[in-house]
């Protein structure tokens, strides 16, 4: 069986869904750039060799249903259970392999999931620029793997490490690379020399309106 790429959302509803990025955007546009990390996310991820993908979303939702992606729903709990419950259950599965991405790197390089990938870890992660990670691969889970983690914070993959490394797991750290949070990180996605598609058409939407508003 081949290893499962599992990409973690919510449901693209205004006021949900990227809020640390209003009110520089509309509760609206917030959830329309949302919804196109997503497909990019999506498209981009169909293309790693030798794996399946899976769209886990928080509730119900049929936003991106004309994908194909086999569709799952989200365990209760905090993140940190839902995290967990989906390795252990693709695993249980049968699958050598799990990894788990975010919503927030429309630009990551397909390059670095392989790598998370093929690492022979237990566990392998990929750490971003703002101290967190955009993805964790396991070939072994714990229970405690993510006990003691401050999510969404500057420490989150310090924490995380700390966590795995109790639980006598080898981990390892794969390449670096940046999200989208904040409103600065809007300027920096702007200029990206590998845009996505359904990011690129958010930006000719919106984004022109953003910056012209005034001060």
């Amino acid at each position: 069986m081949q290893p499962v790429i599992i990409l973690f959302a919510k449901a693209p509803i205004p006021g949900r869904v990227k809020t640390r990025l209003q009110p520089t955007l509309s509760a609206a546009s917030a959830a329309a750039l949302y919804e196109g990390f997503v497909w990019d996310m999506i498209q981009r991820l169909q293309s790693v060799t030798g794996a399946v993908l899976e769209l886990h979303t928080d509730i119900p939702t049929d936003a991106w249903a004309a994908s194909g992606v086999a569709q799952l729903l989200q365990s209760e709990g905090g993140l940190q259970l839902k995290m967990l419950h989906a390795l252990d259950q693709a695993l249980l599965r049968g699958h050598p392999k799990a990894i788990i991405l975010g919503t927030d790197a429309p630009t990551l390089p397909v390059a670095h999931v392989e790598h998370l990938l093929a690492s022979k870890a237990d566990v392998a992660l990929g750490p971003t620029d703002d101290g967190g990670y955009y993805a964790v691969a396991a070939r072994k889970t714990h229970l405690c793997m993510f006990d003691d983690v401050a999510w969404s914070g500057p420490l989150t993959l310090e924490h995380t490490l700390r966590a795995i490394e109790r639980c006598n797991l080898t981990v390892e750290l794969g390449p670096r690379w940046w999200d989208i949070d904040e409103p600065q990180d809007l300027e920096r996605l702007a200029t990206s020399p590998d845009l996505p598609p359904r990011t690129t058409q958010w930006f000719a939407e919106y984004y022109n309106q953003m910056v012209s508003r005034p001060k």
